[in-house]
């Protein structure tokens, strides 16, 4: 029998998201229990003593905290189970956690430019809008270089830096609008022969199905989800 396998989150949360996607890819069911929104579980607090923060992964009532951390384990814990998530080549998958480190560093780099592009704070918007501007070249440059040309950051298949940056695809979204930027990274218009970080991000999102357990996951708490 195997071991059961419980995620502590909120729904909201992209960290979350990238876990239940990593799941999903892998096949594993799983039971979803949802923290209520400004409070701290015990649970959460019991099973990440270090950070108190979701998510947390229990697996045989084992606790993998971090979400990076927890979609590199599901990877090896299930490696019999679905496709691999991260590359098989070593240096290939040091390149794709590089661009994942990345992606979450930017994501909070990103929180005072865009304050100061909506006026919250003081500062240039000029400037603002140009670090908003470098920081999502730079992740259609990642693309291009993970990607081979191909349509997923893991090429043929969605992997590990397809999981961690369409955890964002929202959040990047709403940043280009905020720094008024031409919605050339992220554009819903692009024509899916084109490569463009948003379409192929939009088609992974459509055949990975990942809405799905987020909505399901927003109804309630104690969910078991496969």
């Amino acid at each position: 029998m195997s071991e059961p396998v419980v995620v502590v989150g909120g729904w909201a949360s992209p960290f979350v998201t990238r876990v239940c996607i990593a799941l999903r890819l892998k096949g594993v069911e799983y039971e979803f229990l949802q923290e209520a929104v400004g409070r701290k579980s015990e649970l959460l607090l019991r099973s990440n003593p270090v950070y108190r923060k979701m998510p947390v992964l229990l697996h045989g009532g084992r606790p993998v905290c971090e979400s990076l951390v927890i979609v590199q384990y599901v990877d090896e814990a299930f490696s019999a189970a679905g496709k691999p998530i991260l590359p098989a080549d070593p240096y290939r998958r040091a390149v794709h956690r590089f661009w994942a480190e990345y992606a979450d560093a930017k994501r909070l780099q990103l929180h005072s430019p865009l304050r100061t592009l909506r006026g919250m704070v003081g500062g240039d918007k000029a400037d603002a809008a140009e670090q908003v501007s470098a920081a999502l070249r730079q992740l259609e440059e990642a693309f291009l270089e993970c990607s081979g040309g191909k349509r997923y950051f893991g090429g043929d298949d969605v992997g590990f830096l397809d999981i961690v940056v369409g955890s964002y695809i929202g959040w990047f979204g709403a940043a280009e609008r905020i720094a008024g930027l031409p919605r050339t990274l992220l554009d819903l218009q692009t024509q899916a022969t084109e490569s463009n970080l948003r379409t192929e991000l939009d088609m992974f999102n459509w055949k990975l199905g990942a809405v799905g357990p987020i909505l399901e996951i927003s109804g309630g708490e104690g969910l078991v989800i496969g």
